[in-house]
């Protein structure tokens, strides 16, 4: 069983919390990853998972779009409630408003069914390690890529390095309940116009106003803010901001660029066409 490793050297082991009605499609997915060493809960509908999640106990979620009772949505949107641990969506058809319906009630990243495990295990060790280690912005010239060269050699390891000494990473302004992974930040105020990044406190605020963003909307606007006026192409988003060393699909770039853009104002992330986003100056 692999483990991960505590502040005080303790080994907890890796849990995932596997929410799918399909029997067939719920065993070989559990199987696949206990194959990596990950602990595996499972549950059969929405209802049973979020019992299980409030029992506590899990570093992922894993959750079905389609669940009966509750479904993956609004378990999502539940969980979202008071927690920010990670949440991979599962999709049957990957149709856009399946996946911008999971994200914007709070997931993470999604895959599309039938789900290739090498893909799924990737995906899982991606939002473990977004999870423990945040972008470490600390001004306009600062970059984003070293933090992740923090990473384990096996599958389902992570290891937050002083975990038990440093607060935890606030989703977004004015967001409730526990946060994961430890604080790198050191304070300072990015401004573009009346957008205001507070990047030691990991806080949004637009016009005076503070903004509630979700994880990894956050994470993209601290990329951008890493480098305002600079062209990043999708691919460059995927490595340092969903940290995908593989090719990964580039339409959760596009789909957290328009959330984004909703919340902070449609103008101030620019498409430049063939190449990629840029934030306006």
């Amino acid at each position: 069983m692999s483990h991960i490793a505590t502040g005080d050297g303790g080994p907890l082991p890796v849990t995932v919390l596997l929410v799918e009605d399909d029997e067939v499609i719920r065993r070989s997915v559990a199987m696949a990853l206990e194959r990596y060493g990950y602990r595996v809960s499972t549950a059969d509908d929405g209802l049973t998972g979020l019992e299980l999640f409030r029992a506590g106990g899990h570093d992922l979620l894993l959750l079905d779009v389609m669940l009966p009772g509750l479904d993956g949505i609004g378990l999502c949107r539940r969980i979202r409630e008071t927690s920010m641990d990670p949440i991979l969506m599962m999709s049957a058809r990957g149709d856009d408003l399946d996946v911008i319906s999971g994200l914007e009630a709070g997931a993470d990243d999604y895959v599309v069914k039938p789900v290739d495990t090498a893909v799924l295990v990737a995906r899982i060790r991606s939002l473990l390690r977004r999870a423990t280690y945040p972008p470490a912005t600390s001004s306009p010239a600062a970059t984003s890529p070293a933090t992740y060269s923090q990473v384990t050699s096996s599958p389902a390891t992570y290891s937050p390095a002083g975990a038990s000494a440093d607060p935890a990473v606030p989703a977004a302004a004015g967001s409730a309940g526990p946060q994961p992974g430890p604080r790198h930040h050191h304070g300072a105020r990015l401004r573009f116009g009346d957008l205001a990044i507070d990047t030691g406190g990991l806080e949004v605020f637009l016009a005076g106003e503070p903004i509630a963003l979700a994880p990894t909307e956050l994470r993209l606007l601290l990329e951008f803010a890493a480098h305002p006026g600079i062209v990043l192409d999708r691919e460059t988003l995927l490595r340092d901001v969903w940290d995908y060393d593989w090719d990964g699909d580039t339409r959760v770039v596009d789909l957290c660029v328009q959330r984004l853009r909703k919340k902070i104002g449609a103008g101030r992330i620019e498409t430049v066409r063939g190449f990629g986003y840029k934030l306006r100056r």
